[in-house]
Protein backbone atom coordinates (compact mmCIF):
# COMPACT_ATOMS: atom_id res chain seq x y z
CA UNK A 1 0.00 0.00 0.00
CA UNK A 2 1.24 3.50 -0.76
CA UNK A 3 1.89 5.26 2.53
CA UNK A 4 0.73 8.63 1.18
CA UNK A 5 -2.64 7.42 -0.08
CA UNK A 6 -5.41 9.74 1.09
CA UNK A 7 -8.52 8.27 2.75
CA UNK A 8 -11.62 10.05 4.01
CA UNK A 9 -12.36 10.00 7.75
CA UNK A 10 -15.00 7.29 7.32
CA UNK A 11 -12.68 5.20 5.17
CA UNK A 12 -9.94 5.54 7.78
CA UNK A 13 -12.31 4.16 10.41
CA UNK A 14 -13.44 1.30 8.16
CA UNK A 15 -9.92 0.12 7.41
CA UNK A 16 -8.91 -0.11 11.10
CA UNK A 17 -8.51 -3.48 12.82
CA UNK A 18 -7.42 -3.58 16.45
CA UNK A 19 -6.81 -6.93 18.09
CA UNK A 20 -4.94 -8.57 20.95
CA UNK A 21 -2.97 -11.81 20.73
CA UNK A 22 -3.35 -14.12 23.73
CA UNK A 23 -1.95 -17.51 24.68
CA UNK A 24 -0.37 -19.67 27.34
CA UNK A 25 3.39 -19.02 27.67
CA UNK A 26 5.51 -20.49 24.87
CA UNK A 27 2.61 -21.23 22.53
CA UNK A 28 4.22 -18.92 19.99
CA UNK A 29 2.22 -15.74 20.47
CA UNK A 30 5.11 -13.29 20.19
CA UNK A 31 6.56 -15.22 17.24
CA UNK A 32 3.22 -14.96 15.42
CA UNK A 33 3.17 -11.22 16.13
CA UNK A 34 6.63 -10.94 14.63
CA UNK A 35 5.58 -12.79 11.47
CA UNK A 36 2.49 -10.63 10.99
CA UNK A 37 4.82 -7.62 11.03
CA UNK A 38 7.01 -9.38 8.47
CA UNK A 39 4.07 -9.87 6.10
CA UNK A 40 2.93 -6.30 6.69
CA UNK A 41 6.34 -5.02 5.62
CA UNK A 42 7.03 -3.47 9.03
CA UNK A 43 10.23 -5.54 9.38
CA UNK A 44 12.41 -7.25 6.81
CA UNK A 45 13.80 -10.08 8.90
CA UNK A 46 11.90 -11.67 11.75
CA UNK A 47 13.60 -12.36 15.09
CA UNK A 48 12.09 -15.31 16.90
CA UNK A 49 11.91 -15.34 20.67
CA UNK A 50 13.89 -18.59 20.45
CA UNK A 51 16.92 -16.72 19.06
CA UNK A 52 18.22 -15.30 22.34
CA UNK A 53 21.75 -16.66 22.00
CA UNK A 54 22.34 -14.77 18.79
CA UNK A 55 21.36 -11.48 20.44
CA UNK A 56 18.27 -11.36 18.27
CA UNK A 57 14.94 -10.77 19.94
CA UNK A 58 11.36 -10.18 18.94
CA UNK A 59 10.39 -6.60 18.05
CA UNK A 60 7.53 -6.68 20.54
CA UNK A 61 9.80 -7.74 23.43
CA UNK A 62 11.42 -4.36 24.00
CA UNK A 63 12.17 -4.29 27.74
CA UNK A 64 15.70 -5.38 28.68
CA UNK A 65 14.41 -8.05 31.07
CA UNK A 66 12.26 -9.51 28.24
CA UNK A 67 15.32 -9.82 26.01
CA UNK A 68 17.31 -11.56 28.76
CA UNK A 69 14.56 -13.89 30.00
CA UNK A 70 12.98 -14.64 26.61
CA UNK A 71 9.48 -13.86 27.88
CA UNK A 72 6.99 -11.04 27.43
CA UNK A 73 6.32 -9.23 30.71
CA UNK A 74 4.44 -6.22 29.41
CA UNK A 75 1.98 -5.57 26.60
CA UNK A 76 3.36 -3.87 23.50
CA UNK A 77 1.61 -1.97 20.73
CA UNK A 78 2.46 -2.39 17.06
CA UNK A 79 0.86 -0.70 14.04
CA UNK A 80 1.38 -1.55 10.38
CA UNK A 81 -0.44 -1.47 7.04
CA UNK A 82 -1.38 -4.47 4.95
CA UNK A 83 -3.56 -4.58 1.83
CA UNK A 84 -5.18 -1.18 2.56
CA UNK A 85 -5.91 -2.14 6.18
CA UNK A 86 -4.36 -0.30 9.10
CA UNK A 87 -3.67 -2.90 11.77
CA UNK A 88 -3.09 -2.30 15.49
CA UNK A 89 -1.72 -5.37 17.29
CA UNK A 90 -1.66 -5.56 21.06
CA UNK A 91 0.88 -8.24 22.02
CA UNK A 92 0.22 -9.35 25.59
CA UNK A 93 2.24 -11.25 28.22
CA UNK A 94 1.39 -14.94 28.25
CA UNK A 95 2.63 -15.61 31.77
CA UNK A 96 -0.19 -15.75 34.34
CA UNK A 97 1.76 -13.47 36.70
CA UNK A 98 1.09 -10.61 34.28
CA UNK A 99 -2.59 -11.36 33.63
CA UNK A 100 -3.66 -7.96 34.97
CA UNK A 101 -1.74 -6.19 32.19
CA UNK A 102 -3.32 -8.55 29.67
CA UNK A 103 -6.81 -7.87 31.07
CA UNK A 104 -6.37 -4.10 30.70
CA UNK A 105 -5.04 -4.55 27.18
CA UNK A 106 -8.04 -6.67 26.17
CA UNK A 107 -10.26 -3.74 27.16
CA UNK A 108 -8.68 -1.81 24.28
CA UNK A 109 -9.04 -4.59 21.69
CA UNK A 110 -11.95 -5.20 19.32
CA UNK A 111 -11.12 -8.88 18.83
CA UNK A 112 -8.63 -11.47 20.02
CA UNK A 113 -6.41 -14.07 18.39
CA UNK A 114 -5.92 -17.13 20.58
CA UNK A 115 -2.70 -19.02 19.84
CA UNK A 116 -2.67 -22.71 20.77
CA UNK A 117 0.29 -25.12 20.71
CA UNK A 118 -0.80 -28.10 18.60
CA UNK A 119 1.03 -30.51 20.93
CA UNK A 120 -0.47 -29.17 24.16
CA UNK A 121 -3.95 -28.01 23.22
CA UNK A 122 -5.80 -25.61 25.50
CA UNK A 123 -3.63 -24.76 28.53
CA UNK A 124 -4.40 -23.14 31.88
CA UNK A 125 -3.58 -19.53 31.05
CA UNK A 126 -5.43 -19.81 27.75
CA UNK A 127 -8.57 -20.67 29.74
CA UNK A 128 -8.26 -17.58 31.94
CA UNK A 129 -7.63 -15.20 29.06
CA UNK A 130 -10.40 -16.77 27.00
CA UNK A 131 -12.87 -16.08 29.84
CA UNK A 132 -11.93 -12.39 29.80
CA UNK A 133 -12.58 -12.29 26.03
CA UNK A 134 -15.85 -14.14 26.56
CA UNK A 135 -16.97 -11.61 29.19
CA UNK A 136 -16.38 -8.81 26.70
CA UNK A 137 -18.23 -10.65 23.93
CA UNK A 138 -15.55 -9.91 21.33
CA UNK A 139 -14.74 -12.16 18.34
CA UNK A 140 -12.13 -14.81 19.13
CA UNK A 141 -9.97 -16.33 16.38
CA UNK A 142 -7.93 -19.48 16.94
CA UNK A 143 -4.50 -20.08 15.41
CA UNK A 144 -3.23 -23.63 15.98
CA UNK A 145 0.53 -23.14 16.01
CA UNK A 146 3.64 -25.32 15.69
CA UNK A 147 2.07 -27.62 13.08
CA UNK A 148 5.62 -28.35 11.84
CA UNK A 149 6.08 -30.45 15.00
CA UNK A 150 4.47 -33.59 16.37
CA UNK A 151 1.11 -32.72 17.87
CA UNK A 152 -2.46 -33.73 18.57
CA UNK A 153 -4.85 -34.75 15.82
CA UNK A 154 -6.68 -31.65 14.46
CA UNK A 155 -10.07 -33.16 15.32
CA UNK A 156 -8.84 -33.76 18.88
CA UNK A 157 -7.84 -30.09 19.09
CA UNK A 158 -11.33 -29.05 17.96
CA UNK A 159 -12.85 -31.23 20.65
CA UNK A 160 -10.42 -29.81 23.23
CA UNK A 161 -11.52 -26.24 22.42
CA UNK A 162 -15.19 -27.15 22.70
CA UNK A 163 -14.92 -29.14 25.95
CA UNK A 164 -12.44 -26.94 27.81
CA UNK A 165 -13.48 -23.49 26.59
CA UNK A 166 -17.12 -24.15 25.78
CA UNK A 167 -17.02 -22.66 22.30
CA UNK A 168 -17.60 -24.36 18.97
CA UNK A 169 -15.01 -23.98 16.20
CA UNK A 170 -15.21 -23.68 12.45
CA UNK A 171 -11.95 -24.54 10.62
CA UNK A 172 -11.37 -22.03 7.83
CA UNK A 173 -8.44 -24.10 6.59
CA UNK A 174 -7.15 -27.58 7.37
CA UNK A 175 -3.59 -28.87 7.73
CA UNK A 176 -1.99 -30.91 4.96
CA UNK A 177 0.32 -33.39 6.69
CA UNK A 178 0.85 -33.53 10.46
CA UNK A 179 3.38 -34.78 13.05
CA UNK A 180 6.33 -32.86 11.64
CA UNK A 181 5.33 -33.46 8.01
CA UNK A 182 3.34 -30.24 7.62
CA UNK A 183 3.14 -29.22 3.95
CA UNK A 184 0.56 -26.45 3.96
CA UNK A 185 -3.17 -25.88 4.36
CA UNK A 186 -6.36 -26.59 2.47
CA UNK A 187 -8.56 -23.50 2.03
CA UNK A 188 -12.07 -24.84 2.55
CA UNK A 189 -13.93 -21.89 1.01
CA UNK A 190 -11.84 -21.78 -2.16
CA UNK A 191 -11.34 -25.57 -2.19
CA UNK A 192 -7.67 -24.85 -2.77
CA UNK A 193 -4.39 -26.40 -1.64
CA UNK A 194 -1.80 -23.89 -0.42
CA UNK A 195 1.68 -25.41 -0.12
CA UNK A 196 4.65 -23.52 1.36
CA UNK A 197 8.43 -23.48 1.38
CA UNK A 198 10.21 -22.61 4.63
CA UNK A 199 10.75 -18.92 3.95
CA UNK A 200 14.47 -19.05 4.82
CA UNK A 201 13.76 -20.81 8.13
CA UNK A 202 10.98 -18.37 8.89
CA UNK A 203 12.98 -15.15 8.45
CA UNK A 204 11.42 -14.17 5.14
CA UNK A 205 8.03 -14.45 3.49
CA UNK A 206 7.18 -18.03 2.54
CA UNK A 207 6.35 -18.64 -1.12
CA UNK A 208 3.04 -20.34 -1.81
CA UNK A 209 2.14 -22.91 -4.45
CA UNK A 210 -1.59 -23.28 -5.03
CA UNK A 211 -3.57 -26.07 -6.64
CA UNK A 212 -6.47 -28.42 -6.08
CA UNK A 213 -6.92 -32.01 -4.99
CA UNK A 214 -7.33 -33.17 -8.59
CA UNK A 215 -3.97 -31.70 -9.65
CA UNK A 216 -1.89 -34.76 -10.50
CA UNK A 217 1.49 -33.07 -10.02
CA UNK A 218 0.57 -31.85 -6.52
CA UNK A 219 -0.92 -35.25 -5.62
CA UNK A 220 2.30 -36.93 -6.68
CA UNK A 221 4.34 -34.43 -4.67
CA UNK A 222 2.30 -34.91 -1.51
CA UNK A 223 1.80 -38.65 -1.82
CA UNK A 224 -1.35 -40.74 -1.88
CA UNK A 225 -1.49 -41.20 1.92
CA UNK A 226 -1.56 -37.45 2.65
CA UNK A 227 -4.02 -36.71 -0.16
CA UNK A 228 -6.30 -39.59 0.88
CA UNK A 229 -6.39 -38.50 4.53
CA UNK A 230 -7.04 -34.89 3.50
CA UNK A 231 -10.02 -35.96 1.37
CA UNK A 232 -11.46 -37.98 4.27
CA UNK A 233 -10.95 -35.13 6.75
CA UNK A 234 -12.62 -32.54 4.50
CA UNK A 235 -15.58 -34.83 3.86
CA UNK A 236 -16.04 -35.37 7.61
CA UNK A 237 -15.81 -31.62 8.31
CA UNK A 238 -18.38 -30.83 5.61
CA UNK A 239 -20.82 -33.36 7.05
CA UNK A 240 -20.33 -33.05 10.82
CA UNK A 241 -18.54 -29.75 11.38
CA UNK A 242 -20.06 -26.37 12.29
CA UNK A 243 -20.94 -24.15 9.37
CA UNK A 244 -19.39 -20.72 8.97
CA UNK A 245 -21.72 -18.21 10.68
CA UNK A 246 -20.52 -14.60 10.66
CA UNK A 247 -23.06 -13.47 13.26
CA UNK A 248 -21.97 -16.13 15.77
CA UNK A 249 -18.32 -15.29 15.12
CA UNK A 250 -18.80 -11.57 15.74
CA UNK A 251 -20.68 -12.32 18.98
CA UNK A 252 -17.85 -14.53 20.21
CA UNK A 253 -20.01 -17.68 20.04
CA UNK A 254 -18.04 -19.47 17.28
CA UNK A 255 -14.28 -19.32 16.74
CA UNK A 256 -12.80 -19.48 13.23
CA UNK A 257 -9.90 -21.91 13.33
CA UNK A 258 -6.63 -21.74 11.39
CA UNK A 259 -3.60 -24.03 11.25
CA UNK A 260 0.00 -23.04 10.70
CA UNK A 261 3.54 -22.62 11.96
CA UNK A 262 4.54 -19.12 12.96
CA UNK A 263 8.19 -20.16 13.24
CA UNK A 264 8.39 -21.21 9.58
CA UNK A 265 5.69 -18.79 8.29
CA UNK A 266 3.47 -21.69 7.14
CA UNK A 267 -0.12 -20.52 7.12
CA UNK A 268 0.55 -17.03 8.52
CA UNK A 269 -0.52 -14.99 5.50
CA UNK A 270 -3.68 -17.08 4.80
CA UNK A 271 -4.65 -16.48 8.42
CA UNK A 272 -3.99 -12.74 8.18
CA UNK A 273 -6.03 -12.36 4.98
CA UNK A 274 -9.04 -14.27 6.29
CA UNK A 275 -8.87 -12.54 9.68
CA UNK A 276 -9.04 -9.12 8.02
CA UNK A 277 -11.87 -10.28 5.78
CA UNK A 278 -13.98 -11.54 8.70
CA UNK A 279 -13.36 -8.89 11.36
CA UNK A 280 -15.13 -5.54 11.45
CA UNK A 281 -13.98 -1.96 11.96
CA UNK A 282 -14.22 -0.44 15.48
CA UNK A 283 -17.73 -0.58 16.90
CA UNK A 284 -19.63 1.67 19.29
CA UNK A 285 -18.27 1.66 22.86
CA UNK A 286 -20.48 1.75 25.98
CA UNK A 287 -20.21 4.85 28.21
CA UNK A 288 -22.22 6.81 30.75
CA UNK A 289 -23.76 8.63 27.75
CA UNK A 290 -24.76 5.43 25.93
CA UNK A 291 -22.94 3.70 23.08
CA UNK A 292 -20.51 6.10 21.38
CA UNK A 293 -20.38 5.88 17.57
CA UNK A 294 -16.78 5.72 16.26
CA UNK A 295 -17.76 8.05 13.42
CA UNK A 296 -18.96 10.72 15.85
CA UNK A 297 -17.46 14.20 15.36
CA UNK A 298 -16.36 14.20 19.02
CA UNK A 299 -12.86 12.87 19.61
CA UNK A 300 -12.75 10.58 22.64
CA UNK A 301 -10.79 7.68 24.09
CA UNK A 302 -9.56 6.09 27.31
CA UNK A 303 -6.22 5.34 28.96
CA UNK A 304 -5.68 1.59 29.32
CA UNK A 305 -1.96 1.45 30.04
CA UNK A 306 0.81 3.63 31.46
CA UNK A 307 4.47 2.80 30.91
CA UNK A 308 7.44 4.58 32.47
CA UNK A 309 10.93 4.64 30.95
CA UNK A 310 10.14 3.30 27.50
CA UNK A 311 13.13 5.41 26.50
CA UNK A 312 15.63 5.04 29.40
CA UNK A 313 17.73 7.92 28.08
CA UNK A 314 14.84 10.36 28.59
CA UNK A 315 13.12 8.73 31.59
CA UNK A 316 9.83 9.35 29.83
CA UNK A 317 6.37 8.22 30.84
CA UNK A 318 3.78 7.31 28.24
CA UNK A 319 0.02 6.89 28.63
CA UNK A 320 -1.51 4.58 26.02
CA UNK A 321 -4.81 5.91 24.69
CA UNK A 322 -7.34 3.82 22.76
CA UNK A 323 -9.21 6.16 20.41
CA UNK A 324 -12.92 5.34 20.43
CA UNK A 325 -14.49 8.13 18.35
CA UNK A 326 -13.73 11.14 16.22
CA UNK A 327 -10.55 12.25 14.49
CA UNK A 328 -7.45 12.94 16.53
CA UNK A 329 -5.17 15.82 15.54
CA UNK A 330 -1.79 16.64 16.98
CA UNK A 331 -1.94 19.54 19.44
CA UNK A 332 -5.69 19.34 20.04
CA UNK A 333 -7.13 20.51 23.38
CA UNK A 334 -9.24 17.89 25.16
CA UNK A 335 -11.06 17.43 28.45
CA UNK A 336 -9.42 15.17 31.01
CA UNK A 337 -12.79 14.09 32.36
CA UNK A 338 -11.77 12.60 35.72
CA UNK A 339 -9.61 15.62 36.63
CA UNK A 340 -12.04 18.12 35.08
CA UNK A 341 -9.26 20.00 33.34
CA UNK A 342 -8.09 20.81 29.83
CA UNK A 343 -5.06 19.00 28.41
CA UNK A 344 -3.21 19.73 25.17
CA UNK A 345 -1.97 16.61 23.36
CA UNK A 346 1.11 18.12 21.75
CA UNK A 347 3.46 15.16 21.13
CA UNK A 348 1.33 12.11 20.29
CA UNK A 349 3.19 9.00 19.20
CA UNK A 350 2.48 5.74 17.45
CA UNK A 351 4.49 2.60 17.99
CA UNK A 352 6.32 -0.35 16.59
CA UNK A 353 7.03 -1.70 20.09
CA UNK A 354 9.59 0.73 21.59
CA UNK A 355 10.20 2.47 18.24
CA UNK A 356 7.88 5.40 17.75
CA UNK A 357 7.08 8.35 15.56
CA UNK A 358 5.17 11.57 16.11
CA UNK A 359 1.74 11.28 14.55
CA UNK A 360 -0.34 14.15 13.16
CA UNK A 361 -3.64 12.33 12.85
CA UNK A 362 -5.16 9.16 14.25
CA UNK A 363 -8.55 7.47 14.11
CA UNK A 364 -10.90 5.19 16.08
CA UNK A 365 -9.20 1.88 16.72
CA UNK A 366 -5.73 3.43 16.83
CA UNK A 367 -3.54 3.36 19.91
CA UNK A 368 -1.50 6.49 20.52
CA UNK A 369 0.98 7.33 23.23
CA UNK A 370 0.81 10.66 24.99
CA UNK A 371 3.38 12.11 27.35
CA UNK A 372 2.21 11.85 30.92
CA UNK A 373 3.60 14.36 33.43
CA UNK A 374 1.90 12.36 36.18
CA UNK A 375 -1.72 13.42 35.63
CA UNK A 376 -3.21 10.32 34.01
CA UNK A 377 -4.53 7.14 35.61
CA UNK A 378 -5.58 3.86 34.02
CA UNK A 379 -9.24 4.13 33.02
CA UNK A 380 -9.25 7.93 32.51
CA UNK A 381 -11.38 9.31 29.65
CA UNK A 382 -10.27 12.08 27.28
CA UNK A 383 -12.99 13.85 25.30
CA UNK A 384 -12.85 16.91 23.07
CA UNK A 385 -16.44 18.19 23.28
CA UNK A 386 -18.23 16.14 25.95
CA UNK A 387 -16.59 17.06 29.25
CA UNK A 388 -18.67 14.59 31.24
CA UNK A 389 -18.25 11.55 28.98
CA UNK A 390 -16.84 8.51 30.78
CA UNK A 391 -16.00 5.11 29.37
CA UNK A 392 -16.39 2.01 31.52
CA UNK A 393 -13.89 1.83 34.37
CA UNK A 394 -11.08 -0.72 34.25
CA UNK A 395 -11.07 -2.66 37.53
CA UNK A 396 -7.95 -3.77 39.36
CA UNK A 397 -7.16 -7.40 40.06
CA UNK A 398 -6.87 -8.27 43.75
CA UNK A 399 -3.19 -8.95 44.67
CA UNK A 400 -2.41 -12.48 45.84
CA UNK A 401 1.19 -11.97 47.01
CA UNK A 402 2.57 -9.32 49.38
CA UNK A 403 5.98 -8.19 50.58
CA UNK A 404 7.59 -5.43 52.63
CA UNK A 405 10.23 -3.58 50.65
CA UNK A 406 13.00 -1.23 51.73
CA UNK A 407 15.78 0.57 49.91
CA UNK A 408 19.27 -0.80 50.64
CA UNK A 409 20.83 2.65 50.41
CA UNK A 410 19.12 5.48 52.30
CA UNK A 411 20.81 7.96 49.93
CA UNK A 412 18.70 6.45 47.13
CA UNK A 413 15.40 6.90 48.96
CA UNK A 414 14.16 9.63 46.59
CA UNK A 415 14.75 7.42 43.53
CA UNK A 416 13.19 4.47 45.35
CA UNK A 417 9.97 6.36 46.15
CA UNK A 418 9.77 7.80 42.63
CA UNK A 419 10.14 4.33 41.13
CA UNK A 420 7.53 2.81 43.45
CA UNK A 421 5.10 5.65 42.68
CA UNK A 422 5.50 5.38 38.90
CA UNK A 423 5.31 1.59 38.80
CA UNK A 424 2.16 1.71 40.95
CA UNK A 425 0.57 4.17 38.51
CA UNK A 426 1.40 1.76 35.68
CA UNK A 427 -0.66 -0.86 37.50
CA UNK A 428 2.41 -3.12 37.80
CA UNK A 429 2.16 -3.15 41.60
CA UNK A 430 -0.24 -2.00 44.31
CA UNK A 431 1.24 -0.13 47.28
CA UNK A 432 0.03 -0.04 50.88
CA UNK A 433 1.34 1.14 54.22
CA UNK A 434 0.38 0.55 57.82
CA UNK A 435 -1.43 3.49 59.49
CA UNK A 436 0.86 5.85 61.41
CA UNK A 437 4.01 4.13 60.16
CA UNK A 438 4.88 6.55 57.36
CA UNK A 439 6.77 5.86 54.15
CA UNK A 440 9.68 4.11 55.88
CA UNK A 441 7.86 0.80 55.44
CA UNK A 442 5.99 0.02 52.24
CA UNK A 443 3.96 -3.09 51.49
CA UNK A 444 3.66 -4.11 47.85
CA UNK A 445 0.95 -6.39 46.47
CA UNK A 446 1.21 -8.19 43.13
CA UNK A 447 -0.98 -10.61 41.19
CA UNK A 448 1.90 -13.00 40.38
CA UNK A 449 5.21 -13.62 42.14
CA UNK A 450 7.24 -12.99 38.96
CA UNK A 451 6.14 -9.36 39.23
CA UNK A 452 8.39 -9.05 42.30
CA UNK A 453 11.37 -10.00 40.13
CA UNK A 454 10.38 -7.42 37.53
CA UNK A 455 9.91 -4.83 40.30
CA UNK A 456 13.41 -5.42 41.68
CA UNK A 457 14.94 -5.40 38.21
CA UNK A 458 13.24 -2.18 37.11
CA UNK A 459 13.90 -0.32 40.36
CA UNK A 460 17.59 -1.14 40.05
CA UNK A 461 18.02 -0.58 36.30
CA UNK A 462 15.59 2.28 35.70
CA UNK A 463 15.80 4.16 39.00
CA UNK A 464 19.14 3.10 40.48
CA UNK A 465 17.55 1.76 43.66
CA UNK A 466 18.45 -1.66 45.06
CA UNK A 467 15.84 -3.05 47.44
CA UNK A 468 15.44 -5.55 50.24
CA UNK A 469 12.29 -7.65 49.99
CA UNK A 470 10.63 -9.43 52.89
CA UNK A 471 7.85 -11.72 51.70
CA UNK A 472 4.67 -11.69 53.77
CA UNK A 473 2.33 -14.68 54.33
CA UNK A 474 -0.89 -12.90 53.27
CA UNK A 475 -2.92 -14.27 50.35
CA UNK A 476 -6.27 -12.43 50.52
CA UNK A 477 -7.21 -8.76 50.45
CA UNK A 478 -10.46 -7.00 51.37
CA UNK A 479 -11.41 -3.33 51.24
CA UNK A 480 -13.51 -2.00 54.13
CA UNK A 481 -16.52 0.06 53.18
CA UNK A 482 -16.27 3.46 54.93
CA UNK A 483 -18.35 4.03 58.07
CA UNK A 484 -19.06 0.34 58.60
CA UNK A 485 -16.54 -0.33 61.39
CA UNK A 486 -15.47 1.21 64.70
CA UNK A 487 -11.72 1.87 64.84
CA UNK A 488 -11.78 2.07 68.66
CA UNK A 489 -13.34 -1.36 69.07
CA UNK A 490 -12.08 -3.39 66.14
CA UNK A 491 -11.36 -7.12 66.44
CA UNK A 492 -8.66 -8.36 64.07
CA UNK A 493 -7.07 -11.86 64.18
CA UNK A 494 -3.33 -12.10 64.84
CA UNK A 495 -2.70 -13.52 61.37
CA UNK A 496 -4.21 -10.47 59.66
CA UNK A 497 -3.09 -6.90 59.06
CA UNK A 498 -4.81 -3.56 58.44
CA UNK A 499 -3.16 -1.22 55.92
CA UNK A 500 -4.12 1.80 53.82
CA UNK A 501 -3.87 2.39 50.10
CA UNK A 502 -2.97 5.69 48.43
CA UNK A 503 -6.56 6.89 48.78
CA UNK A 504 -6.40 6.30 52.55
CA UNK A 505 -8.96 3.51 52.22
CA UNK A 506 -8.62 0.90 54.99
CA UNK A 507 -7.58 -2.45 53.58
CA UNK A 508 -7.31 -5.82 55.30
CA UNK A 509 -4.75 -8.50 54.46
CA UNK A 510 -5.49 -12.12 55.45
CA UNK A 511 -3.54 -15.36 55.46
CA UNK A 512 -6.64 -17.56 55.06
CA UNK A 513 -10.37 -17.40 54.43
CA UNK A 514 -11.14 -18.34 58.06
CA UNK A 515 -9.75 -14.99 59.19
CA UNK A 516 -12.07 -13.16 56.78
CA UNK A 517 -15.09 -14.88 58.37
CA UNK A 518 -13.72 -14.03 61.85
CA UNK A 519 -13.63 -10.30 61.05
CA UNK A 520 -17.16 -10.22 59.64
CA UNK A 521 -18.55 -12.19 62.60
CA UNK A 522 -16.73 -10.23 65.34
CA UNK A 523 -17.27 -6.73 63.92
CA UNK A 524 -21.00 -6.10 63.62
CA UNK A 525 -22.04 -4.13 60.56
CA UNK A 526 -18.68 -4.26 58.78
CA UNK A 527 -18.87 -4.55 54.99
CA UNK A 528 -15.91 -5.99 53.07
CA UNK A 529 -15.33 -5.77 49.33
CA UNK A 530 -13.11 -7.89 47.09
CA UNK A 531 -12.30 -4.90 44.88
CA UNK A 532 -11.44 -1.30 45.63
CA UNK A 533 -14.41 0.85 46.69
CA UNK A 534 -13.61 3.45 44.02
CA UNK A 535 -14.01 0.83 41.27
Amino acid sequence: MSEDKIFSFKDEVKRRRTFAIISHPDAGKTTLTEKLLLYGGAIRSAGSVKSRRSNKHAVSDWMEIEKKRGISVTSSVLQFNYDNYCINILDTPGHQDFSEDTYRTLMAADSAVMVIDCAKGVEDQTKKLFQVCKMRGIPIFTFINKMDRTGKDPFELMEDIEKVLGIRSCPINWPIGTDGNFKGVYNREQKQLELFNDGNHGQSIAKVITGNLDDEDISNTLGNDIVGKLRDDIELLDIAGDNFDINKILKGELTPMFFGSALTNFGVEPFLKEFLNITTPPKARPSNAGDIDPESDNFSGFIFKIQANMNPAHRDRIAFLRICSGEFEKGMLVNHVQKNKKVRLSQPQQFLAQDRAIVDKAYPGDIIGIHDPGIFNIGDTLSEKQGDLKYKNIPQFAPEHFAKIYTKNSMKRKQFLKGISQLAEEGTIQVYKRPNIGMEELIVGVVGVLQFEVLEYRLKNEYGADIIRENLPYRYIRWIQPNTYDTSNFSLPMDSMIVENESKEPVLLFQNEWSIRHVTERNEGIVLHETSIQD
